[in-house]
């Protein structure tokens, strides 16, 4: 399997464990909120990372690249605040984190590699 459908793969995972993680998080109006957006998030990076596979151009592809790399981000904001009220456990937490982080890292890496081969 080359880079690209284990990546694809890889944020596919990430997704179905924040999936899996959220289904456990109590029903409070302030878990709703954070949780619609953690869903959103982590779900988008895999979808933009399949929509940069199939760009037209090296722009598009860094633009997509670009989005999937904010949402993952994005994702690990999200998750530290359900971390910090206690929300999701504190292993689970760490463990979404920390895979949002490298995801983050290995697109930014990508789209610094693509820039420089323009």
């Amino acid at each position: 399997m080359d880079f690209e459908e284990q990546f694809k793969e890889r944020t596919k995972e990430f997704a179905l464990s924040v999936l899996r993680t959220v289904e456990r998080v109590p029903t409070t109006a302030v878990a709703g909120v954070l949780v619609k957006q953690l869903i959103r998030s982590a779900t988008s990076v895999g979808a933009n990372y399949r929509a940069a596979c199939r760009a037209r151009s090296r722009a598009d592809f860094i633009a997509k690249l670009a989005i999937a790399q904010e949402e993952s981000d994005e994702s690990e904001y999200w998750l530290e605040l359900l971390g910090s009220l206690d929300l999701i456990r504190k292993d689970e937490c760490l463990s979404l984190r920390d895979e949002g982080h490298q995801l983050t890292a290995i697109l930014t890496r990508s789209i610094k590699t693509a820039k420089s081969r323009s």
